[in-house]
């Protein structure tokens, strides 16, 4: 059972949650015409009015550059205000995980996205581990990932989540914990909501932007990383057979974090991770505000302000 944050924006606001509701007419909830972002705020360690949120600005960045493909607008700086409006009526004391979502609000049947009215909330709930920080089982996906040329994959569009839905529930009652999938042209796109990385002789290498992944915040990051810590990081095509021989494989994504794959398939990957974790503690301290180097990726929202 998800716990909830009490308050949440909604029409320009701060309301309690209960009250954050939507008419069963509501245009995004038939076609899938919205779009949101996810963000992990941390409660600082050495200061319980501080929040701390890893790359605020890019995910902002995102979320707006999502609602233009939605045909609407939605600055940075609203963006921003709300997030910190949210934080402070909440005041939250653990982990959590937010969700802006942008959404056409009308209650009209014609799908559009055109002379429609648009919308913009934001709730959050408390946050662990998504996945088992020990490491997930993935199978291949029998579900194919969309195509940019059907789809905006450049955004987090709502609609296209049916097919990582799918692809989900098709592992998990399958007896695996996630699903990876394949792009029409037969190479590994990303799981069913994170990016996916491999290890091969030392070299980590990711599917490129070509390859119908969405771009990843948590992925840019690491990939930034990486290269800072003398590390040689290739972004290209990936064959599924590389997924069986790989010296490591692990998934990035704001609720996932960083995660180790122990199992694809049949096959069980090596134990010994030292690339994945040498980045998993990196990224660690940076998200929780102990890196200086990297603090600039860190917004801190004062709760007393």
């Amino acid at each position: 059972m998800h716990q909830f944050l009490p308050q949440a924006w909604f029409r320009g606001r701060c309301v309690p949650f209960a009250e954050a509701t939507l008419s069963v007419a509501t245009h995004a909830l038939h076609y899938g015409t919205g779009a949101f972002g996810g963000m992990r705020a941390l409660p600082n360690p050495a200061d319980p009015n501080e929040i701390l949120l890893f790359r605020a600005d890019r995910h902002a960045r995102r979320l707006s550059q999502s609602a233009r493909l939605l045909l609407t607008e939605l600055d940075e700086a609203t963006i921003h205000g709300a997030i910190e409006a949210v934080l402070r009526a909440n005041r939250p004391t653990c982990p959590v995980y937010l969700r802006p979502f942008v959404y056409t609000a009308d209650l009209g049947i014609a799908p559009r996205l055109h002379n429609i009215e648009t919308d913009f909330l934001i709730y959050g709930i408390e946050l662990g581990d998504y996945l088992s920080p020990e490491g997930v089982s993935c199978r291949i996906s029998s579900w194919i990932r969309q195509e940019d040329r059907s789809l905006p994959l450049r955004g987090k569009i709502s609609g296209a989540y049916i097919t990582s839905s799918l692809a989900k529930t098709e592992a998990v009652k399958s007896g695996f914990d996630e699903a990876i999938l394949m792009n029409s042209r037969g190479k590994v796109s990303e799981a069913s909501g994170m990016n996916l990385f491999i290890v091969r002789d030392g070299v980590l290498i990711t599917p490129g932007v070509d390859q119908d992944i969405l771009e990843g915040i948590t992925r840019a990051s690491v990939i930034e990383l990486a290269r800072a810590m003398g590390m040689t990081v290739v972004e290209r095509p990936v064959d599924k057979s590389e997924l069986f021989i790989a010296d490591e494989v692990f998934l990035s994504g704001t609720a996932a974090k960083v995660t180790p794959v122990r199992r694809v398939e049949a096959t069980d990957l090596p134990a010994p991770r030292p690339v994945m974790e040498r980045l998993r503690e990196r990224l660690t301290a940076i998200t929780e505000g102990r890196d200086p180097d990297y603090d600039h990726w860190i917004t801190r929202v004062r709760l007393d302000a």
